[in-house]
């Protein structure tokens, strides 16, 4: 697996990568990625070798936790996505589960108990699969009982209207328990962190923008899932649910993010968790 990396001096943040798992993925980069030319395979592996493995795609599933050192938010911890979860979850027919974030957590020194908010990019299931104890069947209740968990409305909708079962396993213990926080567009999670529409991949999708001092960290959730986004940022993904959205998505994000002082992107699924915006 990929060592877990951690970037310390983000005006007073901590931002931990934890690797849920890593393997192989399903689809083949040419049925993935429609149009896709050699050539471009070849820059991508260039620019990202980790992502490349025994000539497959080589998938991570990260999570990402931001804790607030000081001023009026330190000791809240935000975790942003949640990975594939345990054996039972709903990841598990197509997923490498189980995945390992309880230990991962434990190893940055953080407990469940102190996570204060959970943003969950979007619905799939690499991203939500710690969201709840319990397997798909028989969900029970957060696994982060002090937190509350933020979706987009749009993708809250979109679940109830396609995905039932993920509905009930996901949305009804959070609301149980009165978890659930619907945001419709930008808000604010902590100091200098705030979540921003991204849609596309799926209808609600969003992303956290983290600014601290001379530095912007984009966590792009599925915002690009390989390096040929970053780098070709108009190549559509199969498995987008409005891929002429995503690219408009993409592209205005990748533009404004370079607008910005340091940019970084802190990705669930690409070979490295931190990277640099390209010059372009």
């Amino acid at each position: 697996m990929t060592r877990r990396s951690v970037r310390t001096a983000l005006g007073g943040l901590t931002v931990t990568a934890l690797l849920d798992a890593a393997g192989p993925f399903y689809r083949a980069r040419a049925d993935a990625f429609a149009g896709v030319t050699e050539e471009q395979l070849r820059h991508a592996d260039a620019v990202d070798p980790a992502a490349l493995r025994d000539g497959s795609w080589w998938l991570p599933f990260r999570c990402f936790a931001v804790r607030v050192e000081d001023g009026p938010d330190a000791g809240r911890v935000v975790l942003i996505d949640t990975g594939i979860g345990p054996a039972g979850s709903p990841a598990a027919s197509w997923a490498p589960v189980p995945g390992r974030l309880p230990e991962e957590l434990a190893a940055a020194g953080i407990h469940p108990d102190e996570v204060s908010s959970v943003v969950l990019t979007h619905m799939h299931t690499d991203h939500v699969g710690w969201a709840v104890r319990g397997p798909a069947e028989a969900p029970e209740a957060a696994y982060f009982r002090n937190a509350r968990y933020l979706l987009q409305q749009a993708e809250i909708d979109a679940i109830e209207a396609t995905s039932p079962r993920l509905a009930d396993w996901l949305l009804a213990p959070l609301r149980a328990t009165d978890q659930l926080s619907a945001v419709d567009g930008e808000s604010a999670v902590a100091a200098g962190l705030r979540v921003v529409p991204t849609p596309g991949h799926t209808p609600g999708h969003q992303s956290v923008l983290l600014t601290a001092e001379d530095e912007t960290v984009l966590f792009t959730g599925d915002l690009l899932v390989h390096t040929l986004q970053l780098i070709y940022p108009d190549l559509p993904y199969a498995n987008e649910s409005d891929p002429a959205q995503a690219r408009i998505t993409r592209v205005g994000t990748l533009a404004d993010l370079a607008g910005r002082p340091g940019p970084l992107l802190a990705s669930a699924h690409l070979g490295e968790p931190f990277t640099p915006l390209p010059a372009s």
